[in-house]
């Protein structure tokens, strides 16, 4: 069962990543572009995730995923039940959010300097 505690450490140490409340929801982001967020009650993660797979992942498993918002179906973005999922689970998703909103070469860098992954 992953919380937020599992995620904020990690997201505050990716290269330019930036933590912020906005509204009251903390959210990741990489400049102006935001790659995790927040329910207001910290239950729910949002995250950037490739709108082509986005369907298959909440049909494979309903019980974690859901569909954004009808406003936020044209991005790159998927819910996900914080306490459905483990924190292992958890920090990849955010490290693979991160990896779409920052340049490749830092994402080349993450790997040679994690080689096992997020922990």
């Amino acid at each position: 069962m992953a919380t937020i505690d599992d995620v904020v450490a990690l997201g505050a140490e990716l290269e330019r990543s930036e933590l912020a409340y906005v509204r009251g929801r903390l959210k990741f982001r990489v400049g102006r572009l935001v790659y995790v967020a927040f329910s207001l009650d910290e239950s729910v993660m949002g995250f950037a995730f490739p709108k082509v797979e986005r369907s298959a992942l909440v049909e494979s498993y309903p019980d974690k995923f859901q569909l954004p918002s009808t406003s936020d179906l044209r991005f790159n973005w998927v819910e996900a039940t914080l306490a459905a999922l483990e924190p292992a689970e958890a920090r990849e998703f955010v490290v693979d959010a991160w990896r779409m909103v920052v340049p490749a070469k830092l994402s080349r860098a993450y790997d040679r300097a994690n080689p096992t992954g997020p922990h």
